[in-house]
């Protein structure tokens, strides 16, 4: 009789209020940058799903928004893909930052948990790289563990990659037994152009994050490949083709709209710089990279415009 262990393949779901790690903690996963990260609450809009492979399981991640009060329909629409996933997948890691009290929000969190009948919940204590491992860290895992009841409670920093592989382990151990959904290699399953939409959005905020953080939506109008002698600026270096990128910034006002673009045009210029090298890294190919602004009245309350733009 064989006594190797079982191949384990199955979903784990991130949740936690806006701004609280989920997404650095699935890149950091990963291994790789798959959903994009802001100081900036809200930043995630949909739900982002990360492969992890490994010799005896799979592991596949899903990032999603914020839960939080909606004050728009877009908030709305955000909670009600977070509460839409609880149903989908095997178990849930709830993200509770080690610097930050438990609070009504996290109260909230769990509640729906319950309502959503979630079986196997993991309690991630994210961004334990900010607080005092001696005294802190110790109390905060005894107040995260009498708060609810957890399968597991894994301390953890995605940015200085402290218990990740702690973390993998756990996730891994409370998967049920199956075989692979996705090739080897694969480490998303999110279309490119969407991936390129958000790298653009990850660019405006850094740049725009305490004027307008809400305000930014991004589409990708057009992607292909071409020739570099096609191009006047192939916006890239590197033989074989250029990939060609039409993107749409949508605002909400005319003064959204000044504030993107910057004095002639040279806030919109470094955005683009940044956001093509950002594209090129994930494609591994130069970008030709075509940015344009344009208003879309009030679209975070209008249910048409929201669902041009995907939500």
């Amino acid at each position: 009789m064989s006594g190797e262990a079982a191949y384990r393949a199955g979903f784990a779901c991130f949740v936690g209020r806006p701004n609280v790690g989920k997404s650095t903690l699935t890149n950091a996963l990963v291994g790789q940058k798959i959903a994009i990260t802001s100081t900036r609450p809200q930043t995630t809009r949909h739900t982002v799903r990360g492969i992890v492979h490994r010799p005896d399981a799979q592991l596949v991640l899903v990032d999603t928004p914020g839960v939080h009060r909606p004050r728009t329909l877009l908030g709305e629409r955000l909670n009600d893909v977070v509460l839409g996933t609880l149903a989908e997948v095997d178990l849930v890691g709830l993200c509770l930052p080690a610097n930050e009290p438990i609070g009504p929000g996290d109260r909230y969190i769990v509640e729906r948990l319950a309502e959503a009948k979630v079986e196997t919940v993991v309690a991630v204590v994210t961004k334990t790289d900010l607080v005092d491992h001696r005294r802190q860290l110790p109390e905060k895992l005894v107040e995260v563990d009498a708060f609810a009841d957890f399968a597991a409670v894994v301390p953890v920093s995605a940015t200085a990659m402290e218990q990740v592989d702690v973390l993998t382990d756990v996730l891994v151990g409370l998967l049920p037994e199956g075989r692979p959904m996705y090739p080897e290699g694969e480490l998303t399953d999110e279309p490119e152009q969407v991936l390129v939409a958000e790298l653009v959005r990850e660019a405006v905020l850094e740049d725009v994050r305490d004027e307008l953080p809400h305000s930014i939506a991004v589409t990708v109008e057009e992607m292909s490949r071409r020739n570099e002698k096609d191009l006047v600026d192939g916006g890239g270096s590197g033989g074989g083709g250029v990939v060609v990128v039409y993107a749409v910034v949508y605002v909400e006002r005319p003064s959204q709209k000044a504030i993107v673009i910057g004095r002639k045009g040279s806030r919109l210029r470094e955005v683009g710089s940044r956001a093509r090298r950002q594209i090129e890294a994930m494609l591994g190919s130069p970008v030709y990279l075509d940015l344009h602004v344009k208003v879309l009245k009030d679209w975070q309350r209008d249910p048409r415009q929201l669902h041009r733009l995907g939500f």
